[in-house]
């Protein structure tokens, strides 16, 4: 999947909730609190009234991962559970018809915006801008107000005779575009913080000692070497190495025309070292240490100044304290060998992390134009608090945007370090079962783990897309994969041309205990719900059930995509069940017109299109299928081994379908809403109810 930050297990409490009425379907029966297993499998709204639709799908929230209208209702011969037409109640129509409508909010200006995190006077906000420490703690408490314009500059200054700012001319900074107000040249700034201490140094280093001094670390140091291989130094799960894994296979599971790419690996882990007796499992996440784009690193290192000879020259790297550039390796001094180019490419984050104070207090002490220095003096002072705000909640700014911005600042490496962050691991849950993939056929007794991977995309300053660290390396390796294969002979095996690139995924075993993993069972009845890539967990869940004859009538999978057409991921990879056992939601359903199909003469549509309408595929979202099949929903979570695992965004779909869950746990059980919160978190205590959203 795409690259993931921390994952974050909301309480339903902490959630904005309004109640919305799950639909009388077949599917779905309010006020009815008895859990009934399910005669047969998901079930779609498709022949409900339009005015019941029009109910139900009022006010979904838009979200990253979600989807459009029905996969395929298909019937089946199967004795297997089928997917049958939800039918509407049309005594119920009228009751529904009745409701009042949802009344939209007035418009409000629009605000900054806020975290999650309240503060409840100016008085607390005066004391977090008052110690000049940055907004790492201020970003917590932001409310959103402007108190941070607490500080800011009196708009007279601007008419004292005051030099004026000459803005830098280019297009970086036009990007960032800092809200300046009455800034001069001789504007006094308060509460500019220190330079942040310097905890490295560089020193020199013959060749020809590396193997005496640094035994181990013969290995070449040039641009290709460090750009192919992690540093054994990293140290991800100490005392455990990296691990260079082999690429078995490659493949794009979207089509062309997807608005966002995902990528399907092969990793061969048959030689890797056992730990501890840990393995890997069924719904588990592998880390991944991907190195920042050597594109990106060449144009940092030209901004700097620095000469090409020195790049890739080795260096002994002195370290008076802390982790870095280990990831989780123990605190203290260190001496190692390594490159300039290798420290950009390995250890500190250039692209994904939002600029901080010291990196701009960096910059400001380094810039030798008055203008820019003043800038950048003024973003890490009090009196630039609100401009920080703003840079911190708006466009995505990397460290080479802001050189780009304020081409005098050339700090040396050495300088510049302190001020970055550590370069920290993605992590990728597996989309396969390990133990059933290396029974797959031709294997030769080789090992495989399998990942899903969503490619994360930014506008940047010159109208391109920026691809997110750890999704940008593995689109590459795709690639490169995926060219050979095209470009070998037709009589080719599949697959040797580009194994034979020997292509490398550094990586290491991760996180095999997480909910996920930890909650999976290979029996009792299961709802799984994810958007986009979050559904490859699921096909790991999925095959591993299928070693069970009567999996079929234990699994129900919502999985929501923008276009079924498109981006519809491991279709026709579940197993023979998978018409049975699926519903795909989708969030964008009409088919374009196309000029090439048969039109309908007395329409003037194509015949697809007015299938399509006659059909009644709306749009529709992964939190209204919740609300449509609340009878399995209230099945599964009542069963005492049931499971229902939800996977993908946060914003959008995760919360969407908590709310949805609220609405199933109110109309099914009869419950309030304090109650209902109460009964999902406990479910969650006790491993009923599992969310993995990022």
């Amino acid at each position: 999947m795409t690259t993931r930050p921390p994952n974050r297990r909301h309480s339903l409490s902490t959630l904005v909730y309004r109640h919305k009425p799950i639909p009388h379907s077949e599917t779905s029966h309010p006020g009815d609190p008895i859990p009934r297993e399910p005669q047969g499998g998901l079930r779609t709204m498709r022949d409900m009234s339009p005015q019941l639709q029009a109910q139900f799908d009022v006010g979904s929230p838009r979200s990253s991962g979600e989807s459009l209208g029905d996969m395929s209702n298909d019937t089946s011969d199967s004795e297997a559970p089928s997917t049958p037409l939800t039918e509407h109640d049309s005594s119920n129509e009228e009751r529904f018809d009745k409701l009042p409508s949802m009344q939209s909010s007035p418009q409000r200006e629009k605000k900054r915006r806020a975290s999650t995190t309240y503060v409840s006077s100016s008085e607390e906000i005066k004391r977090l801008l008052g110690d000049g420490n940055g907004t790492k703690m201020l970003e917590k408490f932001c409310c959103g107000e402007g108190c941070c314009k607490l500080e800011a500059i009196p708009l007279s200054h601007a008419q004292l005779g005051f030099r004026p700012i000459v803005r830098p001319d280019n297009a970086a900074f036009r990007f960032i575009n800092p809200t300046l107000g009455a800034l001069t040249l001789d504007t006094p700034l308060t509460k500019v913080i220190e330079l942040p201490e310097s905890k490295t140094s560089f020193g020199s280093l013959r060749r020809q000692s590396i193997a005496e001094k640094f035994p181990g670390e013969e290995h070449g140091h040039d641009a290709y070497s460090v750009r192919t291989r992690a540093p054994e130094y990293m140290k991800p799960h100490p005392p455990y190495d990296i691990y260079s894994a082999p690429v078995y296979g490659a493949r794009e599971l979207t089509k062309p025309g997807a608005e966002k790419r995902t990528f399907h690996f092969d990793l061969d882990v048959t030689e890797y070292p056992e730990e501890g007796g840990v393995d890997f499992k069924v719904g588990g996440a592998v880390g991944i240490c991907p190195p920042n784009d050597p594109d990106v690193v060449d144009a940092i290192l030209d901004q700097l100044g620095m000469p090409r000879m020195v790049r890739d020259r080795p260096i002994r790297l002195h370290t008076t304290g802390g982790r870095w550039p280990t990831i989780w390796g123990d605190e203290g001094a260190r001496e190692l060998v390594t490159t300039r180019r290798e420290i950009l490419t390995w250890t500190v984050d250039i692209s994904s992390t939002a600029p901080t104070k010291p990196l701009f207090r960096v910059l400001a002490e380094h810039a030798t134009e008055e203008s820019e220095k003043q800038i950048l003096m003024y973003m890490c002072s009090a009196q630039g608090q609100s401009a920080f705000c703003d840079l911190r909640t708006g466009p995505h700014i990397t460290l080479q945007q802001l050189l780009q911005a304020f081409p005098s600042s050339k700090p040396p490496l050495e300088a510049l370090l302190p001020s970055l962050t550590q370069l920290m691991p993605r992590f990728y849950s597996l989309s396969n079962d390990p133990h059933v993939s290396s029974d797959r056929e031709g294997l030769a007794g080789r090992r495989l783990i399998e990942v899903a991977v969503t490619v994360h995309e930014t506008q940047t300053h010159t109208s391109d897309k920026r691809s997110g660290v750890g999704s940008g390396f593995l689109e590459r390796i795709a690639m490169q994969y995926i060219e050979a294969e095209k470009q070998a002979s037709s009589d080719a095996t599949p697959g040797i041309a580009g194994r034979d690139l020997n292509l490398r995924v550094p990586m290491f075993r991760g996180l095999m205990s997480n909910p996920l993993s930890r909650e999976f069972a290979s029996d009792g009845p299961m709802m799984l719900i994810g958007a986009g890539v979050g559904m490859a967990p699921f096909r790991g869940f999925i095959l591993n059930r299928l070693k069970n004859a009567n999996c079929a009538n234990k699994i129900w999978l919502v999985q929501g995509v923008r276009d079924s057409l498109l981006d519809e991921i491991y279709q026709g990879e579940l197993g023979a069940h998978e018409k049975e056992i699926k519903k795909v939601v989708q969030s964008r359903a009409a088919p374009p017109p196309d000029s090439r199909l048969p039109v309908d003469s007395s329409s003037g549509e194509t015949l697809a299109v007015k299938e399509h309408r006659s059909e009644r595929k709306v749009a529709k979202y992964v939190q209204d299928e919740v609300r449509a099949q609340a009878d399995i929903v209230w099945f599964v979570i009542n069963a005492p081994d049931g499971r229902i695992f939800v996977c993908g965004s946060t914003k959008g779909m995760g919360e969407g379908v908590e709310r949805a869950l609220m609405d199933v746990a109110i109309d099914k059980g009869g419950l309030d809403e304090e109650t209902a919160k109460e009964f999902w978190d406990q479910k969650k205590k006790d491993g009923q109810y599992i969310a993995e959203t990022w």
